[in-house]
This record gives structure tokens, C-alpha cells and sequence, in this order.
């Protein structure tokens, strides 16, 4: 499992879907952090992460990307630590 997901394309309920199996995954295998790529567009999938990382208690927190991580069109979530 690598530390990025890519949703570029998909519909908001197919990335919704995508989003919530790859949190599972990535909390199965204790990663620290995820990327999640939405791409820049129509706000769409963006909207769509940021509502779902809000309301997910696998995160801890989550920011867009900075430079050289991808900016506007990456969103990074630190995830909980499992023991």
C-alpha cells in the first residue's frame, strides 16, 4: 500500500467509496500520514475529501498541500496511531 491515493476523474461517490477503503487500508498498515490527490478542477473532489476527512475519526488532522507537495490539488491527512 503506498502513501497516495489518486481520485482524479472519478465522481464524488466513487472517490467517497475509494477515500474510505484506502483509510482502512492505510490505518491496517499503520501508515502516519496519506496523500490524497484530488486535482484542482471544479472543487469537486476536494469538497468531497475534505467532508469525509472531517468527519472521519481514523484522522487526526488534514491540510491541502504545500509547495512541492502538490498545492491546492493534494490534500494530506495525519492518520491515528495504532499500537
Amino acid at each position: 500500500m503506498g502513501l497516495e491515493l489518486d481520485l482524479r476523474g472519478m465522481t464524488g461517490e466513487e472517490a467517497a467509496e475509494a477515500l474510505d477503503k484506502y483509510l482502512d487500508d492505510a490505518v491496517l498498515a499503520s501508515a502516519p500520514f496519506v496523500r490524497i490527490i484530488h486535482g484542482k478542477g471544479t472543487g469537486v473532489l476536494r469538497r468531497v475529501v475534505s467532508e469525509q476527512l472531517k468527519h472521519d475519526p481514523r484522522v487526526v488532522t488534514y491540510r491541502l498541500g504545500g509547495p512541492g507537495e502538490g498545492g491546492d490539488g493534494v490534500t494530506v491527512a495525519q492518520l491515528e496511531e495504532t499500537d
